[in-house]
């Protein structure tokens, strides 16, 4: 996938896990990572548990080692890389925030 695509996934990918994180749980820490990609490096700072840290990492790696050059969304994709307790984990997380930001967005919309 190109460049900016990973952008933007990992941006997604941050914002939804920090909201459940910050919602969910406790004893949020500040990592700084650098995620490499295509010989690029990308800084990111994530505010998350040790749980979702790990979730985090997990999913990123995945994200970096995606075979498809025009990327589907993870859940309609031909073959699935992900394992069965991380995707149920990572989807519990996008329902969760998908809806938060929705709802932030319609109330924005009505303020």
């Amino acid at each position: 996938m190109e460049i900016e695509k990973f952008k933007n996934e990992l941006k997604t990918l941050k914002n939804f896990m920090e909201l459940y994180c910050k919602h969910k749980h406790k004893n949020q820490l500040v990592f700084n990572k650098n995620i490499s990609y295509k010989q690029e490096s990308l800084p990111i700072d994530l505010n998350l548990c040790e749980e979702c840290h790990t979730l985090i990492n997990y999913s990123i790696e995945r994200l970096q080692n995606c075979p498809h050059e025009i990327k589907p969304k993870c859940r309609k994709c031909p073959n699935p890389c992900y394992e069965k307790k991380e995707w149920k984990s990572l989807a519990k997380v996008m329902r969760y925030s998908g809806m938060k930001l929705g709802f932030i967005k319609i109330k924005r919309f009505f303020s």
